[in-house]
């Protein structure tokens, strides 16, 4: 298949391998707005597609592989040793399952990379699991070597303080994500096109990402809203000749915007003030 290359702006690759969870959390940004399920690509198709990806290294972007959970994908593992050597990887996970097979199947170091953050990023949800659990399996990876770390996301009923000292007692690396959406009436989270969330109607504008989003049925989407509505796809990963070009295009969804495209945020180099989408006409 065809080499498919990607800009040097390219700043984030996501593969979301399955939109399905074992979970059901309140606050799961996945199901911000409209969302639809998908078929998922076999193990074989998102080899195919992913491995013909061509990127500068330098820039250090990794294949982030996510969901939903990721490893409800039968070929979560296969996936993972089957992209090519030159690629960075990271995880997202909530590592609900067996962490033991995971480390028996995959050299930890096929997931490190220099940056200022884990490869496997563990988000902990206090409203479906448990805390001791969590850290247990992270501790077993950690202890095999993995590059791992657990994150919780700062929701207004959660109190931080507790698990980063459980987390501290097992040298673990804890952070937190902002809450992004409604609670109590309230809008949560830094945005910098806070316009286009929660709106009663829609208008036009024009964007572009610097972001490759690619959905468990292998379509490639501008943005998340678009994404989890099953909306517009620009093209698919095994297309022969897919028009991804990170350009300014038109769109009338603005006001139902996913917080996870417009919010302010760290890079992947953890500095401050970067957005994913640049948006004209808002």
């Amino acid at each position: 298949m065809k080499s498919f290359i990607l800009p040097e702006t390219l700043t984030y690759i996501a593969v979301f391998l399955s939109f399905r969870c074992g979970y059901n959390c309140s606050y799961c940004i996945n199901r911000c707005g409209e969302f639809n399920t998908r078929e998922e690509m076999s193990t074989e198709e998102w080899l195919n597609g992913l491995n013909r990806l061509e990127f500068d290294r330098n820039i250090k972007v990794p294949i982030t592989i996510q969901g939903g959970e990721p490893s409800k994908h039968k070929g979560f593992v296969d996936i993972i040793n089957g992209l090519k050597d030159n690629f960075y990887i990271d995880i997202l996970t909530n590592l609900d399952y067996d962490v033991k097979f995971f480390a028996d199947n995959v050299d930890p170091e096929r997931l490190k990379r220099d940056v200022p953050y884990a490869s496997i990023r563990v988000s902990y949800h206090p409203e479906r699991n448990n805390l001791g659990d969590v850290v247990d399996k992270v501790k077993y990876l950690q202890d095999a070597g993995f590059d791992i770390g657990l994150f919780t996301v700062e929701h207004p009923t959660v109190a931080m303080e507790p698990i980063k000292q459980y987390c501290g007692k097992y040298n673990i690396d804890f952070r937190t994500k902002e809450f992004l959406g409604v609670y109590q009436g309230s809008l949560w989270g830094q945005y910098k096109y806070p316009e286009g969330l929660f709106k009663k109607e829609s208008r036009k504008v024009s964007c572009k990402t610097t972001e490759l989003l690619i959905s468990p049925s292998g379509h490639i989407h501008r943005c998340h809203s678009d994404m989890y509505s099953a909306r517009n796809p620009l093209a698919h990963i095994l297309d022969e000749n897919p028009d991804i070009d990170f350009r300014f295009r038109g769109c009338g969804h603005f006001g139902y915007c996913n917080p996870c495209d417009i919010k302010i945020k760290n890079d992947r180099f953890q500095c401050e003030g970067a957005c994913s989408v640049e948006i004209k006409g808002e």
